[in-house]
């Protein structure tokens, strides 16, 4: 079981910037893939940044150039740093981890944090 804690959400203007924060109870060592989604009112959760073995890191288009996905290995945390936001982000955005023990893959996610990009 992996318990992942969320920070960092929040109200920002448009052009603003977040960085979100999910701390997860296990060592990045077993950790094969962190993510974050996020989901509007009405709309399905949606893949944003993921980071990946070997500090590979994919993008939705619709955030490429404004947020990067990082992680901290001492911290066992992963950050996204949210920049130039448009009304558009606003959404509850969710960490994501996934495991891989004795060769089955888990998934696990936070509670999610509201990030509303409001003037």
């Amino acid at each position: 079981q992996v318990q992942l804690v969320e920070s960092g959400g929040g109200l920002v203007q448009p052009g603003g910037s977040l960085r979100l924060s999910c701390a997860s109870s296990r060592s990045f060592f077993s950790i094969y893939r962190m993510a974050w989604y996020r989901q509007a009112p009405g709309n399905g959760r949606e893949l944003v940044a993921a980071l990946s073995s070997g500090s590979n890191t994919n993008y939705a288009d619709s955030v490429k150039g404004r947020f990067t996905i990082s992680g901290d290995n001492a911290k066992n945390t992963v950050y996204l740093q949210m920049n130039s936001l448009k009304p558009e982000d606003t959404a509850v955005y969710y960490c994501n981890a996934e495991v891989i023990t004795g060769g089955v893959t888990g998934v696990y996610w936070g509670q999610g944090t509201q990030v509303t990009v409001s003037s």
